[in-house]
């Protein structure tokens, strides 16, 4: 993990599903598994990933015990749920596997999410009293208050993108892809909430270029002065954490497990992933020794390319 850690490095939470054919696997139900795209016979887990200039891997993982099984003591027997183990949501195991990072002292300018963790305001209170900026999607009709001259505002995100004016969009990177920069038009407006001293609360919006009736929007909480080219460049990042589960389901076998228990599906999991940290760190390590050879080129501009380490695509 210390060879990812760089001052730009972000932690990124999401779920995804395991499909299984059988009803005996701990926590399985029929539930929505964006594997799937659908509501499937499945497990979910939780992951939290870490990425940076570096590279990127998972770092924790919780798996979701959906309501009828943390109340079925037999089903839990015959898994070995440990008893300690209550029904959590998702977002409070996001909560959880942040927290416990953060503690630990990893370096993270962002923390990214989706909008089932976005929308979840214990998550962006926990994260705004420890200082740490986030950009988290929200939904279209995530309900927004305003206190204005004329009294209080009700609205939602889509309803205020509709109001701004094409003066307002700004043609700008969400980091490198396959085929070169990510172009997405963006724009922010303030959230004038109350907030700590040194930061400020900011609701995004991201337009697709081909398809403006497509936009994503995002609550971000940012230091004072930060940019909105610096918000959409960490908007963007939260695609590392699919990459994170492609590679590990393609690769490493990650939705291979055959395992019923509470502890096989967590062993399985854990053990894939210290394969695919592994594997980050080997590549890690080529690219810094590749920078450090390189380093005497990087004054001039020209000759600075992809892997240049001033390069901020994870």
């Amino acid at each position: 993990m210390a060879t990812l850690c760089d001052n730009d490095g972000v932690l990124v939470v999401d779920e995804t599903g395991f499909v299984k054919k059988g009803a005996h696997s701990v926590g399985v139900a029929r539930q929505y598994s964006g594997t799937a795209g659908r509501i499937e016979n499945s497990q979910v887990g939780v992951f939290l990933g870490y990425a940076s200039r570096y590279g990127h891997a998972l770092i924790d993982r919780r798996l979701y015990l959906p309501q009828a099984w943390a109340g079925d003591s037999e089903r839990r027997r015959k898994a070995s749920v440990p008893e300690d183990v209550a029904f959590s949501t998702k977002p409070a195991m996001a909560r959880e596997m942040i927290a416990a990072a953060l503690d630990t002292g990893i370096s993270c300018a962002w923390v990214l999410a989706d909008a089932l963790y976005g929308s979840d305001y214990k998550l962006r209170r926990m994260l705004e009293d420890r200082g740490q900026p986030y950009v988290l999607a929200v939904r279209s009709n995530q309900h927004l208050r305003f206190l204005t001259q004329e009294g209080l505002v009700q609205t939602d995100p889509a309803y205020l993108a509709g109001e701004l004016e094409a003066g307002d969009w700004h043609a700008l990177s969400a980091g490198e892809g396959a085929k070169g920069p990510r172009l997405y038009h963006w724009a922010r407006l303030p959230l004038n909430w109350t907030t700590q001293d040194g930061f400020e609360r900011w609701l995004l919006f991201r337009r697709n270029l081909r398809n403006p009736d497509e936009i994503a929007y995002y609550f971000a909480h940012a230091r004072e002065g930060a940019s909105l080219a610096e918000l959409a460049g960490a908007a963007g990042l939260r695609w590392t954490i699919e990459e994170c589960f492609l590679r590990a389901k393609d690769d490493l076998g990650l939705d291979h497990c055959e395992a019923r228990s509470w502890h096989g599906w967590h062993r399985h999991m854990t053990l894939v992933m210290a394969a695919a940290a592994f594997l980050a760190k080997l590549a890690a390590d080529q690219r810094r020794a590749a920078w450090i050879r390189a380093e005497p080129e990087l004054g001039d501009p020209s000759k600075r390319d992809k892997t240049s380490p001033d390069r901020r695509a994870a």
